[in-house]
């Protein structure tokens, strides 16, 4: 655990741009107009980020320092988990005492948009945290596989859902409602529930696709 823990700190230390990138972007992103997007939601940009600098920077270093693959996947799950706690708590918190105050006569936080503050605050806090934890998950298995022929075919496969599904309207119908039921949905014990189900699925996938990951 000692060794996890140190491997978290590293992952942490060494994720200074995504820290520095997010934090710019939303003290600088400015808006027009009476409705505009809060500046809360561009920490939702450090999920993003993140799993790109473990994956492509951090992996090579701590197994060249080493570290054995299972620490090093635990400690990305770990440091995912802490990061979307964080993110979750900035972006309520900007919610609660920044959006109210706002010259814009209408302020749009994801919050709301995706039904999750129906449940109260707290409840909604949550349901974003485990959101941005599956997103997050979801990047390193993707980003992981990236240099297999299975990572292009997933790939393949993700675009042409997309691609088909869209403009066909019952496939639609299909993708909008998997769209609902992962991200707009108010039902905060469904939607926590569906989160860590597909996160604990990707990361057995993870494991899977670590196993076979080379420098």
């Amino acid at each position: 655990m000692t060794a996890i823990l140190a491997i978290v700190k590293r992952l942490l230390a060494s994720n200074k741009i995504s820290f520095i990138i997010t934090a710019l972007v939303v003290l600088c992103a400015t808006s027009s107009g009476d409705i505009v997007l809060s500046n809360g939601n561009y920490t939702w940009l450090l999920a993003v980020l993140t799993p790109f600098f473990f994956v492509f920077y951090d992996f090579t270093k701590l197994m060249y320092l080493g570290t054995s693959k299972k620490d090093y996947f635990f400690s990305c799950l770990i440091s995912y988990g802490f990061l979307a706690f964080g993110i979750s708590l900035v972006n309520t918190a900007i919610h609660l005492l920044i959006d109210p105050v706002y010259p814009a006569q209408t302020v749009i936080n994801m919050m709301d948009v995706c039904k999750w503050t129906e449940n109260g605050i707290v409840a909604a806090g949550l349901q974003q945290m485990f959101f941005l934890l599956l997103v997050m998950v979801f990047l390193h298995v993707l980003l992981s596989m990236q240099t297999h022929w299975y990572g292009w075919l997933t790939d393949a496969v993700l675009v042409a859902i997309i691609c088909i599904f869209t403009p066909i309207a019952p496939l639609r119908a299909v993708l909008t409602g998997i769209f609902q039921t992962i991200m707009l949905n108010s039902n905060a014990v469904l939607h926590i529930g569906i989160c860590l189900l597909l996160s604990a699925a990707l990361s057995l996938g993870g494991l899977v696709v670590l196993k076979r990951k080379t420098l």
